[in-house]
């Protein structure tokens, strides 16, 4: 067991702005349990700026490395897990070869955006004994283990049907179609990069199996055809070149921090570009998202996302035999300026009454009154499940979790799952049935659902 004596050591592969919450977690409170011993990445200008916020602390920085020598970082620096927070595509791949390499592995959501994906991962998992653990901080956000408490506990009854709505507003939404996510090769599409956060939820508040998927969905928003449907008129390549501009769908990273100094000034390693106008061609992701999910005990999901909304946050509304629970988050009310890329909103407030930043969860049983169910205070990153969720992966002795917040390698295939299906249903539009793709554990996974 790791001890103030005795860190785990830890390589980061992925230096990119999700990797930076390890980062930090690892070298700042977490420090006497965890060691971060290297860094990787494909673009060198990246790895130096990580290495410097690594030795802020006084320690030696991190070895840098190049991702084809994974292997020889595992061996050299006897890493106890390695962190692969790179492009979604480029998991399954990565996570294989950690694990062979003889290292337990933590993976950013999304596991992987495909069923060979996940058998590539299941596969190694199997041959090498290793651990894998995917990293669904909304897990860990107080309000949503408040709803999963209450459809545990048995008030609402047995669960016939949820209601799902998720919207992203025009700064966070509109910086998926900025940047590779905008490519449904490199990122599985919303569906599967974000919105496997979303299944995930699902699948663990009903501790069910999704079984059926239909999708339907488009680009009806972003993109050089929608804007030259509405007139937009000659739209700027990118947001950091040339003059700034009042242009609210424009990113100019010159003026964001943190931005700068990761990106625009390491474009010249890869020629990799953050800031792609959202309007530009290309993108061949959706904007507009609908499923609707059967799952193996008989409750269904209806499933929306929409990507270019004045407000974000999301609904929830699960019906049972003996009543209902809504969960209600608005993260921020509106956006009244240009795009700022800071979907933490820590620090945002609303100005009016109208829509307000909060959140809220009611649960009205039948024959009686609504009750509003207190949550616990959820400040910080992703509804303050960054913290919880650090203090949960990177302490050797975290405190006893009834609820199973941490999601092994089965929990992060069936939240993709769901996504790689309704992407099979888009280009299809036929009904997807999951035990059919032959996902690995799938059968098992049913079963225990149905039983």
């Amino acid at each position: 067991m790791a001890g103030p004596s005795n860190p785990i050591r830890y390589a980061i592969i992925g230096a990119g702005a999700r990797s930076e919450t390890f980062l930090r977690g690892i070298v700042g409170p977490h420090r006497r349990h965890a060691a971060l011993l290297a860094i990787g990445d494909t673009n060198q200008g990246r790895v130096d700026h990580f290495r410097t916020i690594a030795a802020q602390g006084g320690d030696a920085p991190p070895v840098a490395f190049h991702p084809d020598d994974l292997e020889r970082i595992v061996r050299d620096h006897a890493i106890g897990r390695v962190i692969v927070a790179t492009p979604d595509a480029t998991h399954a791949s990565l996570v294989a070869r950690a694990l062979r390499a003889g290292t337990d592995v933590i993976v950013e959501k999304p596991l992987t955006t495909d069923v060979e994906g996940c058998r590539t991962i299941a596969d190694a998992v199997a041959e090498t004994g290793h651990g894998v653990t995917a990293t669904f901080n909304y897990r860990y956000s107080p309000r949503n283990a408040a709803l999963r408490e209450v459809i545990a506990s048995g008030r609402i009854g047995e669960v016939t049907s949820i209601h799902f709505e998720w919207l992203l507003d025009t700064v966070h939404g509109a910086d998926y179609f900025r940047r590779w996510h905008r490519y449904k090769s490199e990122s599985g599409g919303l569906l599967v990069h974000k919105a496997s956060h979303h299944f995930d939820l699902v699948n663990w508040w009903l501790a069910d199996t999704p079984n059926r998927v239909y999708a339907r969905g488009a680009l009806r928003f972003y993109g050089a055809e929608n804007a030259a449907r509405r007139g937009l008129g000659e739209r700027p390549a990118r947001g950091s070149v040339g003059p700034s501009t009042d242009d609210p769908f424009v990113l100019d990273m010159r003026t964001v921090s943190g931005l700068d100094e990761l990106y625009l000034q390491n474009e010249r390693y890869d020629g990799y570009m953050r800031d792609l106008d959202v309007f530009s061609p290309g993108s061949t992701i959706e904007d507009n998202l609908s499923v609707l999910v059967d799952y193996a005990r008989g409750s269904t999901l209806t499933y929306s996302l929409n990507a270019h909304s004045p407000w974000e946050g999301y609904t929830v509304s699960v019906n049972g035999t003996e009543g209902r629970a809504e969960l209600s988050v608005v993260e921020r009310a509106a956006v009244t300026g240009p795009a700022v890329v800071d979907p933490s909103y820590s620090d945002i407030r609303s100005a009016t009454p109208e829509r307000v930043e909060g959140e809220r969860l009611v649960v009205q049983r039948h024959w009686y009154e609504a009750e509003v169910i207190p949550i616990a205070d959820g400040d910080g990153d992703h509804g303050g499940g960054d913290d919880r969720m650090l203090q949960d992966l990177l302490e050797p002795d975290p405190p006893a979790d009834p609820l199973g917040r941490r999601a092994d390698m089965q929990d992060g295939i069936r939240a993709v799952a769901v996504g790689i299906a309704g992407n099979m249903s888009l280009a299809t539009g036929l009904p997807i049935s999951l035990p059919a793709l032959g996902l690995p554990g799938w059968g098992d996974s049913h079963a225990e659902a149905s039983s």
